[in-house]
């Protein structure tokens, strides 16, 4: 709780006799204590001064307490908690007082120790809307950018944008290699737009088949198909008032680019197997590793849908075009693998962070996540060593130059499977090949997923 020695108190009222004594009580109760004689002088005090509480008599020439309660309201005194002083004749004025914004009031002659309890009571209130207030921002500057971490020149301008981004409703397409955290971006305008307190609805386009992929966004009714056993909402519905993200948006077929296109335009949409058209109000933000020009071009994806998805565009930087972010990245991970593993790691020896910063990165950074998990996991001291990140001491070299061609390729293949975690798809998405040429080069190579 506050102290009472850091809260301000006034006391108003045009009796003197009962300035000094509620003032003298209040003062051995520790607060610091003020007086004014009428409500014209509490103003000026208030504007010059902040008060925590006032005690203010209802009854008072020339400006009662409810006209002085009023005008400080007007002020913007709004952070300051009012107790009303009124005779037991005149309990209305009370009640209108509380209308006003009146904390409590108290009827004369009232004991003293009433007025501690009152005030005390008041003091807890405010400490808890202040350690609430704390807690809020703290929430706020955690979440801000929804665990981006970076302070190099391409993440601060990334911050500036997003900040920038989140007060529209403008659809956003954020583009980037695989691991550099777009959906992280996504969320982080969420957060920070008028829409952050509706849902966030993420839906990875690229892991359902068009069929799958339909029933997902547009939700289906009961027996619509074999399997559909009850009505079911879709990711459009489920958005409504807040953001859908649209992950991998370049690999949907044609024909559902074309019912995407419609719904982005008119953000009316019907079930699977239903009649009704449906209405959902939602932002969408699209993201891709793919170079949808390029797509265009190969006629895979429509132009019309990329105009109407690229009105903001934000390339999320590669992990290699911010090395000065990685001990920053590296630690913040330690910090959150060490405490869900119990483990007493402290830090990481200078030698290795050297390492990870001439390391290309091509996971980006759900790459280095990765290292610093398994680091943790297997580390045995208190500092996690260069010995721990076996593939950033021999990756991070340049090829030798006696080394052919299929020797750099085949180093290149095998640090891009261990990045992605042996998931096949997301290497290929990586290395820009299909997954058919990556499991003959891995059979090629003798290489192992």
């Amino acid at each position: 709780m506050l102290p009472h020695n850091k809260i301000n108190i006034l006391v108003v009222d045009d009796e003197a006799s009962i300035r000094e004594s509620l003032s003298g009580w209040l003062q051995q109760d520790g607060y610091v204590v003020e007086n004014a004689a009428d409500g014209a002088t509490a103003l000026a005090m208030a504007r010059d001064k902040h008060y925590d509480i006032m005690l203010i008599d209802v009854k008072m020439p020339e400006m009662d307490g409810l006209t002085l309660l009023k005008k400080l309201k007007e002020n913007e005194a709004t952070e300051t908690s009012m107790v009303m002083m009124t005779a037991h004749g005149a309990i209305q004025d009370a009640v209108e007082a509380m209308k006003e914004g009146a904390y409590d009031y108290l009827l004369k002659p009232f004991e003293l120790e009433e007025l501690s309890l009152t005030i005390e009571k008041l003091v807890q209130m405010q400490t808890l809307a202040m350690e609430n207030q704390i807690l809020r921002e703290r929430v706020a500057t955690f979440t801000r950018f929804e665990n981006l971490v970076g302070e190099s020149p391409p993440m601060l301008k990334l911050f500036e944008t997003i900040v920038d981004v989140a007060q529209s409703d403008a659809t956003v397409l954020i583009t980037g290699e695989t691991g550099t955290g777009k959906e992280l971006i996504a969320r982080a305008i969420h957060a920070q737009s008028p829409r952050c307190y509706g849902p966030f609805i993420a839906i990875n386009c690229g892991a359902f088949t068009e069929h799958l992929l339909e029933s997902e966004l547009f939700g289906h009714e009961k027996g619509a198909f074999t399997d559909a056993k009850f009505t079911k909402k879709g990711r459009l519905e489920m958005a409504n008032a807040g953001t859908l993200f649209l992950d991998e948006v370049g690999d949907i077929s044609m024909k559902m680019q074309i019912d995407l296109l419609r719904v982005l335009e008119t953000h009316e949409f019907t079930r699977v197997g239903g009649t009704a058209p449906l209405h959902s109000d939602f932002r969408v933000i699209a993201a891709t590793h793919r170079d949808l020009q390029e797509s265009i071009q190969d006629k895979t994806f429509r132009q019309d849908l990329y105009y109407r998805l690229n009105v903001i565009h934000i390339e999320a930087p590669p992990l290699r075009n911010r090395p000065e972010d990685i001990p920053l990245l590296a630690n913040y991970f330690l910090r959150r693998y060490a405490a869900e593993t119990n483990k007493r790691i402290d830090s990481i020896h200078p030698e290795a962070l050297e390492a990870m910063k001439r390391y290309s990165w091509p996971g980006n950074v759900r790459e280095l996540e990765n290292a610093i998990e398994r680091a943790v996991v297997i580390g045995k001291g208190r500092q996690l060593r260069l010995t721990d990140f076996p593939f950033a001491s021999t990756a991070a070299a340049a090829p030798a130059a006696n080394q052919s061609l299929e020797d750099i390729e085949r180093q290149h293949i095998a640090r891009v499977l261990h990045a992605e975690g042996g998931n096949i798809s997301n290497a290929a998405k990586v290395l820009k090949i299909n997954r058919t040429t990556l499991y003959q080069k891995i059979k090629k190579y003798g290489l192992t997923a």
